[in-house]
């Protein structure tokens, strides 16, 4: 079985296509959240994946945008997402809105024979946390983890880690990358690809011309405009940014939705 694993999103149609295009013929789709905000079309990519995929996590963006949380600010990230969310609210309508609210904060269960989990963030915060990509920081993370696989997004940053287990065995966390927004300096769409044992990381260059000019033409203010630019076209937010972005969202930490 060929599984297509994506998300991060961020309501950029263009780089979802270019994906789809590249992956190619697939027989599963996981999807692990955050199909909107920031980007300039969250209706045909929340559609999409409403339609062809299998499994779908709830993202943190997805959760501020279904539970209509503003994002504060005017500038760089914040300014971007406050400008996007408003708009947002109005183009996805109750259906789509209502759809967002609905999906779940995790998923465990079969691929291929492996125990599996998804989640956005990590199974220590589902929405919020921004885990490494490195087995040390892992390994407290999957404390009373069983799962062989774990599939997880919200970094904008691909990477595969296999994570010793105390019973001896060996987790592997994916992370398939951005589709919509990477920021690891690679402005290319990122995926995964899954087949039987084999986990491949995967990257497709797409022309962001068109986001870039529906994004001027729907008036984003210039200093949010600038962040989405040089996101898109270098993988990297402008310098003197400042940190990654942390919205108003509702926290969840600690509360038991994710066991082992």
């Amino acid at each position: 079985m060929r599984t297509l694993v994506l998300g991060d999103l961020h309501s950029n149609w263009w780089a979802l296509e270019a994906v789809l295009r590249a992956a190619g013929p697939v027989d599963r789709v996981l999807c692990t959240g955050d199909l909107v905000d920031y980007g300039p079309a969250p209706r045909p990519c929340v559609e999409w994946v409403r339609e062809h995929a299998d499994r779908v996590v709830r993202g943190n963006h997805d959760h501020a945008v279904a539970q209509r949380v503003p994002a504060a600010g005017e500038d760089g990230l914040r300014g971007l997402a406050a400008f996007a969310r408003a708009r947002q609210w109005e183009e996805l309508g109750p259906e789509l809105l209502r759809y967002l609210a609905r999906l779940p904060v995790c998923e465990t269960f079969d691929l291929d024979g492996r125990e599996t989990l998804m989640v956005h963030g990590s199974p220590r915060d589902p929405l919020d946390d921004y885990a490494p990509a490195d087995a040390d920081g892992w390994r407290d993370r999957l404390t009373d983890v069983s799962a062989e696989l774990v599939l997880v997004g919200h970094t904008h940053i691909p990477y595969a880690v296999a994570v010793p287990r105390p019973d001896g065995g060996t987790t592997t966390v994916l992370n398939p990358g951005s589709v919509g927004q990477p920021r690891d300096g690679d402005p290319r769409a990122a995926y995964a690809i899954i087949e039987g044992r084999d986990v491949l990381l995967h990257r497709v260059a797409y022309d962001p011309t068109p986001v870039i000019a529906a994004l001027r033409t729907c008036g984003l203010p210039e200093e949010a405009m600038e962040t989405a630019e040089a996101l898109l076209r270098t993988g990297r937010r402008p310098c003197g940014r400042g940190a990654a972005l942390r919205d108003a969202v509702p926290s969840l930490r600690n509360t038991a939705i994710c066991p082992g």
